[in-house]
């Protein structure tokens, strides 16, 4: 299995570099830690006393990482969810904060599970988490990487600007998509036909 620091390695290189998109409510962002982020920590890493994209540039891979350990997985007591869970659950609580705990939350709850959406892993979460894997150990993980894929599709269909993420320019699936599928097994990977199908309203 996989440790902690190799899946925040993982994540990092999946993100990529720095870029500082006018459609990514995020903003300045590298390696996946947004500005804000900088800001909500006190990353000045420029040291002139203000936080700005200069800091998010001079931003490092190994800072990344350990920033994505600490805040992305310890904190939000991820370890606390079957192994099978954490390495997805951490990736989208890199992309998407807390939502990425009511995902798993909402999912719970159509497997007829009784948990709250607040975006918390406590004691109610962990063992709902746990029953579910007990009770579908070989779909578990499955099912909440579709959810990602949905939670995804969801935003693109409300906010146009954000298209650009789930469809690439030439037609195929984009990265929010991608990085979804990533979590799942092949067989629930959408065709082209298939994903055309579902982003056709788009235009």
């Amino acid at each position: 299995m996989q440790t902690v620091r190799e899946i925040a390695t993982e994540i990092v290189a999946r993100e990529g570099g720095y870029v500082n998109d006018p459609d990514d409510p995020g903003g300045a962002t590298k390696f996946g830690v947004t500005i804000h982020t900088m800001r909500r920590l006190g990353l000045d890493l420029t040291g002139d006393g203000k936080i700005t994209p200069a800091d998010v540039k001079k931003l490092t891979r190994a800072q990344a990482v350990n920033l994505f350990i600490t805040h992305y997985f310890v904190e939000p007591r991820i370890a606390g969810l079957p192994a099978v869970l954490q390495a997805s659950v951490f990736d989208m609580y890199v992309n998407a904060g807390a939502n990425a705990v009511k995902i798993l939350q909402r999912l719970l709850i159509q497997m007829g599970l009784e948990v709250a959406v607040d975006g918390v892993i406590g004691p109610q979460t962990e063992a709902a988490a746990q029953r579910a894997y007990d009770a579908a150990p070989q779909h578990l993980a499955d099912a909440y990487a579709i959810a990602r894929r949905n939670y995804y599709f969801a935003i693109a269909d409300r906010r146009p600007a954000s298209r650009k993420y789930a469809r690439s320019r030439a037609g195929g699936k984009g990265g929010w998509i991608k990085r979804a599928e990533e979590f799942m097994a092949p067989k629930y990977h959408l065709t082209q036909a298939e994903f055309d199908e579902r982003v056709r309203a788009w235009g």
